[in-house]
């Protein structure tokens, strides 16, 4: 994608999801937002061969009302050179988001919708965008809300996996131009605990795509099923420091993806620093 399409597409993004904040203020009942940071660690690039040093930066948002919630963020991603892995490119960055509206059959309906280790079942809406590819794929599907013991939440969603819109044929750069619908599964989840008097948090999510063909400007490609698996591990620093806590965490997001981006055996393996600032 060229840069003014790519600061075309961000400054659309933006202008959306301003409103869509506007919009969700006036009607949440609860709302998290939170800037991480992610840093000091060696990714894959997918289509390369080689890692590259990434730096991550991430928007993120979460909140709830009468019928459901809502969650959303955005990546903007930066990757360096790796002269050990023969990367064969300068300093490059990208963007990324995704948005998941989920709507409570349970409070929709008045009615209790529990079973075994299910306290809910909801209806849930998905939007992935990638402006570097000129793609969406949107994510119709059920949601499974948990009731496990300790979890702040635990949820498993299972949606479809569609293309939607796409890129040229023509296309100079890598674009995706059409894909075969496919399904995800995943599971998310935080787990708060304490050590000592230190207020800790295990949270992430582990997701399952299915294999799918995909038609892109340089012809068709096999893509095979993946498993991303995104843990992190926080430390609630403001509380450490004697500030108000909730606030400001540290800690190490681990990184595991097998068939990164459907490209078979290239598997990320790598934690990297985690700094949080939710306000």
């Amino acid at each position: 994608m060229s840069i003014k399409n790519t600061l075309n597409a961000a400054a659309i993004s933006a202008v959306v999801v301003t409103a869509g904040i506007s919009n969700l203020a006036q009607a949440e009942t609860w709302s998290t937002t939170e800037v991480q940071l992610q840093a000091f660690g060696e990714l894959e690039r997918v289509g390369t061969g080689g890692t590259a040093d990434t730096t991550i930066i991430t928007f993120q948002h979460a909140g709830g009302w009468e019928y459901g919630d809502n969650f959303f963020f955005i990546d903007h991603s930066r990757y360096s050179v790796n002269d050990d892995a023969n990367f064969p490119v300068t300093d490059s960055s990208e963007l990324y988001g995704e948005w998941y509206s989920h709507f409570s059959l349970g409070a929709i309906t008045g009615n209790k919708i529990a079973f075994g280790p299910v306290k809910d079942i909801g209806l849930v809406a998905g939007a992935n965008f990638s402006p570097e590819v000129n793609s969406v794929w949107v994510l119709p599907g059920v949601r499974f809300s948990l009731d496990l013991t300790g979890f702040a939440f635990a949820q498993v969603d299972v949606t479809s996996y569609i293309h939607q819109g796409g890129g040229s044929a023509d296309s100079s750069v890598f674009t995706v131009v059409d894909e075969d619908t496919s399904f995800m599964i995943d599971f998310a989840w935080a787990y708060p605990f304490k050590v000592g008097s230190t207020s800790w948090s295990i949270e992430g999510h582990l997701e399952y795509i299915d294999g799918r063909t995909q038609t892109n400007n340089f012809g068709t490609t096999e893509l095979e099923s993946w498993i991303l698996f995104q843990p992190q591990v926080r430390l609630d620093l403001g509380e450490v420091l004697g500030n108000k806590a909730g606030r400001l965490f540290v800690g190490i997001e681990y990184q595991y993806w097998k068939n990164k981006l459907g490209e078979k055996g290239t598997n990320d393996n790598a934690a990297q620093f985690l700094a949080v600032w939710r306000f």
